[in-house]
């Protein structure tokens, strides 16, 4: 079981602390590949851009808190409680995308492929498309997570009672896949064949795509919060429980009668996962705000940081997995480079 106070192997002299200032919401690197910058996007109005030089620039993006981020590796996207969606570049320029008319918090964003761009306000959802149309749609509730599928324009939707898949550009209204309970975020697999949602139990619910079947993977101690694709496609880490949950979803029927694989067990709470983008690695984060790399294919770890200094709320690879980010509750970040 993993020792959660006292480090042995370690790579957090290979690691930089940054003082955030400010609770980190999300993490992302944006830029040209090999010269990508760090953004935190933080609790209060700001993002914070650190450099691979150590530079460290604090961007005001928003005129009151931001509430959501993802980014498409080329610019941040952000939506705050100003009503506003807004990109950051690495260079900290800053673009207005939208405003909403009755300036209602921007719980959601999300980006897809082209420059696509998803946000929600209320029960309404808007797409941006390439072209810079503005399409919009009404959910039954207040949208709890968007997620743009692998290939063409649909967007899932996660809200009470089920997760609303819409394809922009058609005219028909969106397709609800149902299930009971409240969604609180959602992921397409990277082949499309499978849409996830967490959900404010601790559990997640999944459907196929092509005929709706169901799939629930329970089990968990807390709320899922985070969850990432393996490297592969093949399967799905979570937080949610005191040891990385790994759901396989390489079959035609996903973790339907599969028990997950459960790795680095440990005393403390999972909060964060991020899946190499190249390797069978995962950065793991602590309620205890630890970060550990686990090796997938046989549970090997190495600690990134030491716990303390609030729990582990971002982690993020760069494109090519140089670089891990972190960023946790009480504005302690880091960058470590490999």
């Amino acid at each position: 079981m993993t020792d959660t106070t006292v480090p042995s192997n370690s790579l957090v002299d290979r690691t930089r602390p940054i003082d955030a200032g400010a609770p980190v919401v999300a993490t992302a690197f944006v830029g040209p590949k090999g010269r990508e910058v760090a953004a935190f996007a933080l609790g209060e109005d700001t993002v914070l851009l650190t450099g691979d030089d150590g530079t460290e620039r604090h961007v005001a993006v928003h005129k009151g808190g931001i509430l959501s981020a993802a980014s498409d590796g080329a610019q941040l996207i952000t939506g705050g409680d100003d009503g506003r969606v807004m990109a950051t570049a690495p260079d900290g320029t800053t673009r207005e995308i939208a405003v909403d008319a009755k300036r209602r918090w921007i719980d959601n964003v999300a980006v897809g492929r082209d420059g696509v761009v998803a946000w929600s306000a209320g029960k309404t959802v808007f797409v941006r498309t390439s072209k810079g149309e503005i399409r919009t749609a009404e959910v039954g509730s207040t949208p709890g997570g968007l997620a743009f599928a692998p290939k063409g324009l649909r967007l899932a939707v996660a809200h009470y009672g089920g997760v609303a898949l819409w394809f922009p550009n058609a005219k028909e209204p969106p397709e609800t896949l149902e299930w009971k309970g409240s969604h609180t975020g959602v992921t397409f697999s990277p082949d499309g064949r499978f849409v996830v949602t967490t959900m404010q139990e601790p559990s997640l619910h999944g459907w196929r795509v092509t005929d709706g079947k169901h799939m629930r993977m329970s089990g968990y101690a807390a709320k899922v919060k985070s969850v990432s694709w393996t490297a592969d496609g093949r399967e799905l880490a979570t937080a949610g429980a005191d040891a990385l949950v790994l759901w396989p979803f390489h079959g035609k029927d996903g973790p339907m009668g599969q028990q997950p694989r459960l790795l680095a067990p440990a005393k403390d709470l999972i909060v964060a996962v991020a899946c190499h983008p190249r390797e069978p690695v995962a950065a793991v984060g602590y309620e205890s705000g630890m970060v550990l790399l686990v090796r997938l294919e046989d549970s090997a770890e190495i600690v990134v940081r030491a716990p303390g200094g609030g729990a582990v709320a971002a982690l993020a690879w760069n494109a090519t997995g140089t670089r891990l980010g972190y960023g946790t509750e009480s504005g302690a970040a880091g960058l470590l480079a490999l």
